[in-house]
């Protein structure tokens, strides 16, 4: 059975890091792109960043860049979106998901989603 494991969220005040992982367990990650999501209460799904089964191409939203950094380890086939100087603004359920097609921001080209892990930036 393919699975996505999401870890690493959690409660921070503005300013601060956290690093998200997202394992996989049922398949290898080589061969896939992989992207992060995140959902706030109220809004849609946005496309937070993506990186290239090669881990050569990667591709963030505008929201986030300068900020958020993600990168891969097939070896441990674990992807990790490292996010720092967070804001109030980042706080969401954040998701990750794998399609065998280039990164693309569009939910609907992926085929398999973690459960989300839920990151608050509070003071």
């Amino acid at each position: 059975q393919l699975q996505l494991a999401e870890s690493g969220g959690g409660l921070v005040q503005p300013g601060r890091s956290l690093r998200l992982s997202c394992a996989a367990s049922g398949f290898t990650l080589d061969g896939y792109a992989i992207g992060w999501f995140r959902q706030a209460p109220g809004k849609e799904r946005e496309g937070v960043s993506c990186i290239s089964s090669s881990g050569g191409s990667t591709n963030y939203a505008n929201s986030v860049k300068g900020r958020f950094t993600i990168s891969r380890d097939n070896a441990k086939n674990t992807v990790y979106l490292q996010m720092n100087d967070l804001k109030p603004e980042d706080t969401a359920v954040y998701s990750c998901a794998a399609t065998w097609r280039l990164c693309t921001p569009v939910p609907d080209e992926y085929d398999t989603w973690g459960q989300g892990t839920q990151v608050t930036v509070s003071s």
